[in-house]
C-alpha cells in the first residue's frame, strides 16, 4: 500500500537578507576526534563508481559531476576491480600508457590507468574505530594519497569497501586550509590536451 505524502509548505524569501548558515564550530573536529567522524560511510552515502570499460574523458566528467577526485572502479557484477584517482586519471599514466601502447590517451579506459585492486590498501574497519583522526592524517600522509579506502570483512573470505576517507574532505572539517594535492604535477591546460588528443 503506497502512502501518499503532502508537500510541505514554502515560504517566499522575497524582503528577506538571507545568509549562507555557518558550519557548527561545536561540530567541527579535531585531530583528536574519532576517525569514524570523518571517514565516507558507503553504507550512508552512495560510492562512486565507475565502469573499467569507460574513457577516460568520461570519467573526468563522472568525478566533476560527483563532486569527488577518486572512483571505485567495478564490473557488471558491481565487484571492485580497483580504484581510479585524480592522479591516475590525469597525472602522466595515462600519456606514458598511450605511448606505451602505441595509441592516444582518448582511446584509453578507465581499466587502462586504474589502480587494481591487489595494488590497493586499506585501513581496516575494527582498525578505525580504534583511531582517531590523527592516525587517518598520518596514514595519508605516509602513503602520499589524498584518499584511504575502509575495508570491512565479511565471511567467506569476502571483503566490503564500506568507507573512505579523503584528505580534503578531513581538511574541511578541521577548519584547515585544503591540502595540495601532490600526485598532480600538470596544469589544467595539458591535462586536457592530452585527454582531448
Amino acid at each position: 500500500m503506497n502512502r501518499e505524502f503532502d508537500p510541505l509548505p514554502q515560504a517566499r524569501l522575497a524582503g528577506l537578507h538571507c545568509e549562507v548558515a555557518r558550519t557548527d564550530n561545536s561540530r567541527r573536529v579535531s585531530r583528536n576526534s574519532p576517525a569514524i567522524e570523518v571517514m565516507t560511510d558507503l553504507t550512508r552515502i552512495p560510492a562512486a563508481t565507475i565502469a573499467a570499460e569507460t574513457s577516460l574523458a568520461d570519467a573526468n566528467r563522472a568525478m566533476i559531476l560527483r563532486g569527488v577526485r577518486l572512483l571505485l572502479v567495478t564490473d557488471s557484477r558491481h565487484q571492485v576491480m580497483g580504484v581510479i584517482s585524480v592522479a591516475d586519471l590525469l597525472g602522466e599514466g595515462p600519456v606514458r600508457t598511450a605511448q606505451e601502447r602505441g595509441t592516444r590517451v582518448g582511446e584509453l579506459t578507465v581499466h587502462s590507468v586504474m589502480t587494481p585492486l591487489e595494488r590497493t590498501e586499506a585501513v581496516e574497519l575494527g582498525e578505525v574505530m580504534r583511531a582517531d583522526v590523527g592516525h587517518v592524517l598520518a596514514t595519508l600522509k605516509r602513503s602520499g594519497r589524498q584518499h584511504a579506502l575502509v575495508l570491512e570483512r565479511c565471511e567467506g573470505g569476502r571483503g566490503l569497501i564500506r568507507g573512505i576517507f579523503s584528505a580534503s574532505q578531513i581538511a574541511r572539517q578541521l577548519g584547515e586550509p585544503q591540502p595540495v594535492s601532490t600526485e598532480i604535477a600538470r596544469n589544467f591546460a595539458e591535462i586536457e590536451a592530452a585527454i582531448s588528443a
